[in-house]
């Protein structure tokens, strides 16, 4: 199992060590996103910047949309079945091999390991500055699958 991991806050006024944090998750700027493995390693530093975060598990059908229209490799070129690394003939080969854990998305050398996303057409239905659990969308979101196709 893997978590779809979306920066939601900006960069102005983070504590340098939940900036430092997010720089190992590949969470540099706003609305960008990963695919982090389902570890206690990964929910702790999740935790740890849950306040400007939102995450989710996620299957194998956010990963092959994201992957077709919004992966990039070096110089921003698009992703397509060409371009793919020499183990993968298809995008969803790759799709399921991240979802499965046999390969993380920041192995891949030629891939970058985020995805940069677009504000949420339609605007955010919740708060942005609370967790989920209080009306907002931060945190361990339930709602982010709908969320983050709303931003491809």
């Amino acid at each position: 199992m893997v978590y779809l991991v979306v920066r939601i806050r900006g960069i102005v006024n983070i504590p340098s060590w939940a900036e430092k944090t997010l720089e190992n998750l590949n969470l540099r700027k706003k609305f960008n996103a990963t695919i982090v493995t389902e570890n206690s390693q990964t929910l702790g530093m999740l935790r740890k910047v849950k306040d400007i975060v939102a995450w989710k598990s996620v299957d194998e059908s956010i990963i092959k949309e994201l992957l077709e229209k919004r992966g990039r490799k070096k110089g921003l070129h698009s992703l397509n079945n060409s371009s793919l690394p020499s183990n993968y003939k298809t995008i969803n080969d790759l799709a399921n091999a991240i979802h499965n854990n046999n390969i993380s998305i920041s192995e891949l050398e030629d891939l970058k390991p985020w995805f940069s996303l677009s504000p949420p057409k339609g605007g955010f239905k919740r708060k942005t500055k609370t967790q989920y659990t209080q009306k907002g969308t931060l945190g361990e979101n339930n709602e982010l699958i709908d969320l983050v196709r709303r931003m491809i």
